[in-house]
């Protein structure tokens, strides 16, 4: 069996880490962009005219 060297280790744990992180960061941005949006539609449900932020 061969032994997989430290610096590759390393380099492997920190890609893995920062996908992991990534994946995190993906699903915490949908999560902002629904409620984004249910509030735009409450908004306009409520017969006002949502206007963009300046």
């Amino acid at each position: 069996m061969q032994t997989i060297s430290k610096e590759y280790a390393l380099l492997f744990n920190a890609m893995t880490d920062a996908e992991e992180t990534l994946a995190h960061l993906r699903q915490a941005l949908m999560d902002a962009q629904r409620q984004a949006e249910e509030l735009y539609l409450e908004q306009a449900g409520d017969g006002a005219v949502p206007q963009r932020p300046r």
